[in-house]
């Protein structure tokens, strides 16, 4: 069977189930539907479609949409099996995997020896974080898992399996009744682990083999891949994430730890049943492996990776290689990842807070009154100053304002984790919308109250951010101060897609975090210290999505030094890690991607691509500030666009504004990108591209194209963006508004950035993408029902006082609905 048949049979199921819960004439009606859109996307006239839905009640429309978001829904389960399908019946050595690296790094005359020494000093950090993309309940992803399950075989007995549960999810509401909190963030991510635990011992047999096959001889090298959780720890604009909350997210975090480490021991303990010499006593390594069982069950400390790699040295010693490679393998790669904290967790927060704790605590303690309307310099003085002191600021054993509390109490209890299972529990301090050397000295303070040392990482998010980050640590790095804290530890500099984007559009803000990294890679070379880009990517192309091995292979020679941390989010964690052959998949490609890119040596541009892309990011940034301000963008922005139904969804814990006064400036980029993606116009993924394109020329840009890993990736992300956006959909949004100049523009503005791209390219968008153009093909039948039926509410829901209330239950599925179409919502 292929994914077409899959489809079909899933399909077919989903239509039983229609007929049997809500009736002949409901099937007939989503049949008459899907027929109609068929109609008009092959060019019919639409006035039958339009007069069917305007007909419908509430109650109907939202049942017409669930219909179609289950059709889709179970597309995207055949998708997900074909490519594990495909996956699983690949011979040789895989595209984009280990040992596919391996060869062409050999191939680029990279030795066994510098392969190791690679492979030892990288790390790919990814990083689990709460923001809100994932529109599916936890529930309803349970049964999706479970019809995954049964697509291998869908004989009678499995289509029926598949049918119950297409039932039971008919029957389940869609909608969360209540926002999850953080805690339920929590259990949510870590879902993942179980997955990527599974997929871990073949990654690590990959490594082994690849480098026995490419060089002729074994290696000791180990996986370079860790894993960190921002949920719990992510208080930036988060009330919700409290001390307490930290302390619940460390608990879990332990807890799930113990589980998968005790699963993994009794695992090796079952496999490695040898008995050993007279010296040794019977079953030797069982005895070590109960006594690391107890010790990990009781919660006790315990030295867990030196026993278990000197068991797997006694077992290579006692002639049993095979038993060592395959049967301590899995228990070994858990505990070299995962260890007993499970995930790193970092605190995040934002500097304005961090600046106002350490102001009240200087103000208290007598330092100084004023400190936040003090200049930079003067800031610097005063925290360089008590920085070099070992006196805390606040007399010990009394009790902190709630002000301070809430600021120092999430610093104590990463600080108690490390106490509990080791250092690992914590990753790093960041603080976001750095601007300043202050703004990343603040937390260091703050951690000197609880007695901890924290290492901070800036967050560069804002175009200005950007251009200002490679002097900003520049003098930090000069500090005495701050090269005492930091010792020989790396520095990370974390770097924000989504922002940037929002405030300068897609070309200015790619070429702003390229320039970015390399300026401050040439500062970190000098300041002789090892660094570490954090990338904040979201799962859309406006914020810095797209294939992980592709983006990764597009950052500038010699940027990366020790490797890359990169976020994880939303409904990326579920399509990447829901399955452990697609966990594998997409952390070879990733580590692929890696190898790779840290072995190609520091090398600049040719100054006729920077000097074109310096224009063309200008260019590009004025054509898109001239819309984004002007007077009539923002209304006709909520006109067009969801963004208010959007603030209503219960899919996260946090608010989808900063503080303040709504504005541009303080929407977050989650529900910006957000609603563009819900209206099929995708704007934050191409907009500006044309006037940028114009700026280089055509024959200059098929150059860089061709030559230049980074442009090539900036033009293959937009050409994802431009063929995933759909004006025929986008249209039935414009009639929401009456501004038919700016629809006129983005209109223009479309068809010339996908003539200009795919002149650049070389041929239509997305012809070497071709299982990504089915996907969309397969897709648009019952995702353009979802939409119309989207535009149609909103129209009613606003023609009349309190309509949003009447018609909010339709209009949240809808949402939902196109979220889980499109997959890649935010």
């Amino acid at each position: 069977m292929g994914i077409r048949s899959d489809v079909n049979v899933l399909g077919r199921t989903l239509g039983q189930v229609l007929r049997e819960q809500e009736g002949e004439a409901f099937f007939d009606l989503v049949e008459r539907t899907r027929a109609l859109v068929r109609e008009v996307r092959a060019g019919g006239d639409d006035r039958e479609l339009r007069a069917l839905l305007s007909g419908l009640d509430a109650a109907t429309a939202e049942n017409l949409v669930r219909a179609f978001s289950w059709y889709f829904q179970l597309v995207n389960l055949a998708e997900e099996y074909e490519r594990v399908r495909v996956l699983s019946g690949t011979q040789g050595v895989r595209p984009q995997s280990i040992e596919q690296a391996l060869v062409d790094l050999r191939a680029q005359g990279v030795s066994a020896e510098e392969a190791e020494e690679l492979l030892a000093r990288l790390d790919l950090g990814l990083t689990f974080t709460a923001h809100p993309t994932e529109m599916r309940r936890r529930t309803i992803r349970h049964h999706l898992v479970e019809v995954t399950r049964d697509i291998p075989s869908l004989d009678e007995a499995g289509q029926e399996r598949v049918a119950a549960h297409v039932e039971a999810m008919w029957s389940t509401p869609e909608l969360r009744r209540l926002k999850p909190t953080v805690l339920d963030e929590v259990k949510g991510g870590l879902t993942y682990v179980a997955s990527i635990a599974q997929a871990l011992p073949n990654l690590q047999r990959d490594l082994a083999r690849g480098f026995r096959h490419v060089y002729g001889r074994d290696t000791d090298a180990r996986l370079p891949l860790s894993f960190s959780s921002w949920m719990g720890g992510d208080r930036d604009g988060n009330p919700f994430v409290t001390p307490e909350a930290t302390r619940e997210a460390l608990s879990l975090h332990r807890e799930r730890a113990r589980e998968l480490l005790l699963t993994s021991i009794r695992q090796a303990y079952s496999d490695l049943s040898q008995d050993g010499t007279a010296s040794q006593g019977q079953e030797p390594y069982r005895q070590e492996l109960q006594a690391l069982h107890n010790a990990v069950r009781d919660g006790e400390g315990v030295e867990l990776l030196p026993r278990l790699e000197a068991l797997q040295a006694r077992l290579h010693q006692d002639g049993q290689h095979r038993s060592a490679d395959q049967l301590l393998t899995p228990l070994l790669a858990v505990a070299r990842v995962f260890g007993q904290h499970l995930v790193s967790l970092d605190v995040r927060e934002h500097s304005a807070q961090t600046g106002a704790a350490v102001a009240r605590l200087l103000a208290e303690a007598g330092v100084e009154p004023d400190y936040q309307n003090l200049p930079e310099h003067a800031k610097q003085e005063i925290l360089t100053r008590e920085l070099r002191s070992r006196r805390p600021l606040w007399p010990a054993g009394e009790v902190l304002p709630e002000e301070l509390e809430k600021a120092v109490g999430p610093i104590r209890e990463v600080q108690a984790a490390t106490r509990l299972v080791g250092p690992r529990a914590f990753g790093r301090y960041v603080i976001s919308m750095s601007e300043s050397v202050s703004d990343v000295l603040e937390p260091l303070l703050l951690a000197r109250e609880v007695g901890f040392r924290v290492l901070p990482v800036p967050l560069f998010e804002t175009l200005a951010d950007l251009s200002r980050a490679p002097q900003v640590v520049w003098e930090l790095l000069s500090l005495p101060e701050y090269r005492a804290v930091l010792g020989g530890d790396v520095q990370e500099i974390m770097l924000g897609y989504s922002d940037s984007n929002k405030d300068a559009g897609f070309l200015a803000a790619n070429w702003a975090l390229h320039e970015a990294q390399r300026r401050v890679s040439d500062v970190c070379r000098r300041a002789g210290v090892r660094w570490r880009f954090f990338h904040g990517r979201g799962t859309s192309i406006g914020r810095g999505g797209g294939p992980a091995s592709r983006a990764i292979l597009g950052q500038p020679a010699g940027t990366i030094d020790v490797g890359l941390r990169i976020t994880e989010q939303g409904e990326a964690l579920a399509d990447k890690y829901s399955h452990p052959v697609l966990a594998r998949r997409n952390l070879e490609q990733a580590l692929y991607g890696l190898m790779l890119a840290a072995a190609r040596p520091a090398q600049d541009p040719p100054a006729e691509w920077t000097g074109a892309m310096d224009r063309a990011a200008k260019a590009s940034a004025a054509a898109y500030r001239a819309l984004v301000d002007d007077p009539a963008f923002i209304p006709f922005f909520e006109d067009v666009t969801p963004i208010h139904e959007i603030a209503r969804l219960n899919i996260a814990s946090r608010p989808v504004r900063r503080p303040g006064a709504p504005s541009l400036s303080n929407l977050r980029a989650i529900p910006w990108v957000m609603s563009w993606t819900q209206n099929r116009a995708n704007l934050p993924g191409w907009y500006g591209l044309s006037e940028g394109l114009r700026m280089i020329g055509p024959d200059l840009a098929r150059t860089m194209y061709a030559e230049w890993p980074f442009f090539r990736t900036v033009l293959d992300n937009a050409q994802m963006s431009l063929a995933k956006s759909d004006f025929l959909i986008f249209t039935e949004y414009l009639r929401l508004t009456e501004d038919h100049d700016l629809a006129a523009r983005l209109r223009g503005a479309y068809d010339e950035t996908v003539d200009l791209v795919q002149a650049v390219v070389g041929a239509e968008l997305l012809a070497n993408e071709p299982r990504l153009r089915e996907s969309i093909g397969l897709r648009n039948p019952y995702i353009d029902p979802i939409h119309r039926i989207q535009a149609e509410l909103l129209r009613r829901a606003r023609s009349s006082e309190g309509g949003l209330d009447e018609f909010e239950r339709p209009l949240m599925v809808s949402l939902q609905g196109i979220a889980a179409g499109v997959r890649n919502t935010g």
